[in-house]
């Protein structure tokens, strides 16, 4: 993971090349606004579209507008190589949403990145001209590399003085694991990354043969922990790991929809669920919860809903093998990602002293126990 390297310049797009509904991004603020400048971050997942719009403030950035919506683009990418045109239709119906959002934003910087499902797929740059032409926004397909210093660098606030860091994004294309060095200064170091071709979409996708769920579970859960072992192994994790220097901050819906169960949350609230403690022998009680409950329930948990219901056994094991791996008595839960990654550099190159936002700290200590 090139951990020091400056992300690519925002879209610029030339008004004289856009269609004349088109959205024109990058474009100056007008010289006598009196509010700080604003920014934009769209992040186009294998399952996830998702938008943030924000300005810069003292003690971070304020976030001004928001949109996220299941479009599950990389369904089918792993088996046939493309992305289907129903998958890149609803994409780009998310994306129409998003554009229409950021025409109320006029001046605002957006940088709007693509991942894994594009990385993979064959028809990826007749999908970004698909996108250009018809919403104006111009995607970036990213490495794995930058995939993961950009969630870095919106988690790093949530490091503490440890010495060491295990963080991980589960994506629905993909997972990134970061190994971290945090020196006494709190700047950290990436000093191996891995991206295993393994999401909560894709891991359903390629189990979906096995009908027993416990069995299915398993086997998933096998395959991610055998692929971590020589990432692990090559750094040395569990001679740290015994002397107490390592922490864990883990980013994604997978890790975020287990806290809120953990908290027993009527309703999904982000406020309590980021940068809070979610402890181990809690995930592994809600890990049993969500092997037991029906798929009536799951659709109907307020945590979880019909959208991502089926792809909750994925991202249990996925989450179960890291924990596999490395043994920790907590992790740090994060609902951030990407979009404010994005947010922070976009910010940042335009001179404002930005810091990831604050964590809100909580320990999670209630299971619910009507799931």
């Amino acid at each position: 993971m090139a951990g020091n390297a400056v992300m690519d310049a925002p879209c610029v797009v030339p008004s004289s090349s856009l269609p004349a509904d088109s959205l024109v991004v990058d474009r100056p603020l007008h010289p006598t606004t009196s509010h700080p400048p604003l920014y934009a971050a769209i992040d186009l997942g294998s399952s996830n579209c998702r938008l943030l719009v924000a300005r810069p403030c003292k003690d971070g950035f304020k976030v001004i507008d928001a949109f996220s919506r299941v479009v599950r683009l990389g369904e089918g990418v792993r088996e046939k190589g493309y992305l289907c045109q129903a998958a890149m239709d609803r994409a780009i119906d998310a994306l129409k949403v998003c554009s229409k959002k950021l025409r109320k934003h006029p001046g605002a910087k957006l940088h709007a990145v693509a991942t894994e499902a594009c990385r993979t797929a064959k028809n990826r740059d007749e999908f970004v001209r698909k996108v250009f032409d018809e919403t104006g926004i111009e995607l970036k397909i990213i490495n794995p590399d930058e995939e993961s210093r950009l969630a870095l660098q919106a988690c790093s606030a949530l490091l503490d003085e440890r010495p060491y860091a295990v963080v991980f994004d589960i994506g629905g294309g993909s997972t990134e694991i970061c190994w971290i060095k945090v020196d006494n200064m709190g700047q950290t170091q990436c000093i191996e990354t891995l991206s295993m071709p393994c999401g909560v979409l894709c891991l359903t996708e390629r189990y979906a043969g096995i009908e027993q769920r416990r069995e299915r579970f398993e086997a998933m859960r096998t395959e991610i922990r055998d692929r971590l072992r020589d990432f692990a192994s090559r750094n040395c994790c569990s001679d740290i790991l015994d002397d107490g220097k390592v922490q864990m901050v883990g980013t994604s819906g997978t890790v975020t929809t287990f806290c809120g169960i953990a908290l027993g949350l009527e309703r999904y609230e982000r406020h309590k669920v980021d940068g809070s403690d979610l402890r181990f022998d809690d995930a592994e009680r809600v890990t049993e919860l969500l092997l037991r409950m029906e798929a009536d329930k799951r659709k109907g948990h307020p945590c979880i809903g019909n959208q991502r219901a089926e792809l909750m056994d994925a991202g249990a094991a996925i989450f179960a093998a890291i924990r596999d791996i490395w043994p920790l008595a907590t992790l740090k839960v994060a609902d951030r990602g990407l979009r404010e990654g994005i947010l922070v550099d976009l910010m940042r190159a335009d001179g404002h002293a930005i810091d990831p936002c604050d964590a809100r700290r909580h320990t999670v200590s209630h299971i619910s126990a009507n799931p």
